[in-house]
């Protein structure tokens, strides 16, 4: 079986981590561009960021985007994509997170269709953001936390509320599951009910990270790994930063025979180069 090159993306931070979960959890721009540049040399070429307020709590703040990713961009020039997040963190609304988005008009970003996809926005609405972000190419990845999350956004496809385009889905394993374990089992049903064109990728949360990203690439998939989801080695020892984890991506692709992919791959592939 030929596989196209694996995407290994680096989710280094999170909305929720700090210090006291791990000495290495980037915190601000100077420390997430030194965690891009480590992961980049590890094997990642696409870095998940998210950004943090003067209190150290989650921040979609469009100016303070603009200067993170100026410094992560002065670290690893056009190496890596450097997608941001749209995610709530219990501290947004939909209308909010499509204004920061419109806003800040960044290379990539992710969204969760479960966020967004609210009475407030209205599918007219939704069409209209998702029409945006094809025209303006910003790169696209759709989390989707449970099988209801891919058979909406299926349906919202079906019906034409969301544009023909290069969009990237993010199958998220294990997030409403006792403790936050995933398990490779937990690909499964996704598997199934995936039928559209579009190429995935899975995050998992706890120690079984390792498994459930080797289980992906060895199913076509790509992969997301880092101390947003996860702060342990496979053997179960603490990760010393989130290069190791990217480092265990690496060699699991290797070991299955499959390349990894460029930043320059990504781009070509979702239509930004």
């Amino acid at each position: 079986m030929t596989f196209d090159p694996l995407i290994i993306t680096v989710a280094p931070n999170g909305a929720y981590k700090q210090a006291h979960d791990h000495a290495a959890v980037p915190l601000t721009a100077a420390s997430l561009a030194s965690t891009a540049k480590s992961c980049l040399e590890a094997g990642a070429a696409m870095l998940h960021l998210h950004i943090r307020d003067a209190q150290g709590g989650h921040s979609l703040d469009v100016e303070g985007y603009r200067n993170a990713l100026q410094v992560v961009k002065a670290a690893v020039g056009d190496a890596m994509v450097l997608q941001i997040t749209s995610e709530a963190g219990r501290v947004y609304q939909a209308p909010e997170q499509i204004a920061m988005v419109q806003a800040l008009r960044p290379e990539a970003v992710s969204v969760s269709i479960r966020e967004l996809d609210q009475p407030d926005i209205g599918e007219a609405s939704l069409a209209a953001f998702f029409g945006w972000l094809e025209r303006e190419r910003v790169m696209t990845q759709v989390i989707l936390y449970d099988v209801a999350d891919l058979q909406r956004w299926q349906t919202l496809r079906e019906r034409g509320v969301v544009p023909e385009a290069s969009w990237f889905l993010l199958f998220v394993l294990g997030r409403y599951t006792t403790g936050q374990t995933s398990n490779p089992r937990d690909l499964v049903p996704f598997m199934h009910a995936h039928t559209g064109p579009e190429p995935w990728a899975v995050c998992a949360f706890g120690a079984t990270e390792h498994a459930c990203v080797t289980a992906a690439a060895a199913l076509g998939g790509h992969v997301r790994v880092g101390f947003e989801n996860n702060l342990q080695l496979k053997n179960g020892q603490t990760a010393p930063d989130n290069a190791a984890l990217v480092g265990q991506a690496r060699e699991a692709a290797f070991s299955l025979g499959r390349p990894l992919a460029s930043a320059q791959d990504i781009r070509q592939r979702f239509g930004a180069a």
